[in-house]
């Protein structure tokens, strides 16, 4: 079925029973509730609501103002063609990639690959079993990486966990040749301090650069110590992958002391995230341009040099962003659009009492010229539809859609769906359609819903946490002409020219 897009049928009473509930006094305050974004290494739990949230969930879906349980509902311009659910890898899902006929997935417990020849009827080629957390993934060429961001026993596909206060425990990057995709082959691990919450490829003919996102140190953690302001940077040969090798460690927010320089957090900056490291960096290389999110702070850098990247400016808002998650460029590279992933993906945050503007996107302007280039905001947007407090829902992983003249992107937001959206007038986002399915449950705070959501060669693909893998057919005048486009690599954080 279908469900009006009227703002009236979803906006006029879920959330209420969040704050008698208590789930947004721990959001909304300092502290590990938006200093650990992201569901843990383990298996996503659930978390009791209140009666009267549970009472309103069971309202509002007799009502018909949100899906019923698992009920898929679309505007009329999206098809959802298949679901693959999981298989082996029982894990979280987490981010995708994509190169020729496959799509790659990740997952807490490894990663899949798709042959998507057919959209409507993807294949499992292979199933890679290889544990840590988030396994957030790349390719490039014959080559694949994975993010290793759990304390491990060591840097194997066997390894257990292990307590990140020893030594001995592993975090970093993995390497894998794909050159068969039926056998990936496990060839490299590289160490980084912190692991790798996130990773974004700088490719180059001879050698694929890897800026490694982690963050949150701790005195405690041998391979951890604060400060932690910089990111990792590995090299890694394309003849020799074998040889991949931290190059450096570029300090993006210098300061004075243990604390570094990026935003201190509260009690300074109540409900805001301390920067201790970045989370996501998205790089346009036909510009020598990245954006990264990091907690606290939104920088603009000058990647000429991919082995010393140099800032060129630096946002912060203490009003409305908790943790600086992801960055999306438009194609003229001259906006940014950053997401805010407050109470870090695990929290009902799409709806009334948190408003249009937390747990949101910002958009950012680029003007000027070189190295003089500033950030200058310019609007919010959010998905215009109430989520039920059993749901979690906040902006994440999206990409561009690409539209020649037009800046129109494809955004998951968890449990909140999939949304897409236009904002080529910077000051005026419009949402133009969307796909969600209704709550995973009616009792519980359960994690779920589209971890990524990504248009490639004219499909929408989505990895659902909990649902699988997903295929979605846009149909509309205002993105139509992205079907001519066509690509033989995707990873998002690394983004394409689309039009040279």
């Amino acid at each position: 079925m279908t469900l009006s897009n009227d703002p009236r049928t979803r906006r006029r009473r879920l959330g209420v029973a969040a704050v008698a509930a208590g789930l947004l006094s721990a959001l909304l305050t300092a502290g590990p509730a938006v200093a650990t974004p992201d569901p843990g290494d383990g298996p996503a739990t659930s978390k009791e609501v209140s009666k009267s949230a549970r009472a309103e969930v069971r309202d509002a879906i007799g009502n018909g103002e949100i899906p019923g349980q698992d009920e898929i509902v679309h505007s009329d311009n999206i098809e959802h063609l298949t679901n693959i659910p999981k298989d082996a890898l029982s894990g979280t899902n987490s981010d995708l990639a994509f190169q020729g006929r496959y799509a790659f997935a990740g997952n807490y417990d490894g990663f899949r690959i798709f042959d998507i020849k057919n959209p409507k009827k993807p294949k499992t080629v292979a199933q890679v079993l290889c544990p840590g957390s988030q396994n957030d993934i790349s390719v490039s060429g014959d080559l694949l990486f994975l993010s290793t961001d759990s304390s491990r026993s060591d840097s194997s596909c066997n390894s257990t966990t292990q307590p990140a206060t020893e030594k001995s425990s592993w975090e970093g990057m993995k390497v894998f040749d794909i050159s068969d995709k039926r056998n990936p082959k496990y060839v490299a691990a590289v160490e980084t301090a912190c692991g790798s919450h996130t990773h974004t490829l700088v490719p180059e003919r001879k050698n694929v650069y890897i800026y490694v996102s982690s963050y949150s140190p701790n005195a405690a953690y041998p391979d951890c110590q604060p400060p932690h302001d910089g990111i990792s940077v590995i090299k890694v040969p394309r003849k020799a992958p074998e040889r991949a090798a931290l190059v450096g460690f570029p300090v993006l927010f210098p300061g004075e002391g243990a604390d570094g320089g990026g935003n201190p957090g509260g009690p300074t900056n109540p409900g805001v995230s301390k920067t201790t490291g970045c989370h996501d960096i998205t790089v346009l290389p036909s510009e020598d341009l990245a954006a990264g999110a990091c907690m606290g702070d939104g920088i603009l850098f000058s990647i000429k040099d991919p082995e010393r990247p140099k800032v060129i400016d630096r946002v912060q808002d203490n009003v409305n962003f908790a943790f600086w998650h992801s960055a999306t460029f438009n194609q003229k590279a001259n906006k940014v659009v950053f997401t805010d992933e407050l109470g870090g993906g695990g929290a009902a945050t799409c709806n009334a009492e948190i408003g249009p503007n937390r747990g949101a996107d910002g958009i950012y302007d680029i003007v000027g010229r070189g190295d003089h280039r500033k950030l200058v905001f310019r609007s919010y947007f959010k998905i215009p539809r109430h989520q039920a407090d059993t749901e979690n829902c906040v902006a994440h992983n999206g990409s561009l859609i690409p539209v020649k003249g037009k800046d129109i992107m494809v955004q998951a937001w968890y449990q909140g769906g999939i949304s897409v959206w236009e904002f080529t007038d910077s000051s005026r986002p419009k949402e133009i359609a969307y796909f969600e399915r209704g709550p995973l449950t009616t009792d519980t705070m359960t994690t779920g819903g589209s971890w990524s959501a990504y248009y490639y060669n004219g499909y929408i693909y989505s990895n659902d946490i909990a649902k699988g893998f997903d295929v979605l057919k846009l149909s509309d005048r205002r993105t139509d002409p992205a079907k001519r486009v066509h690509l033989r690599e995707l990873n998002t954080q690394t983004q394409p020219d689309y039009f040279d």
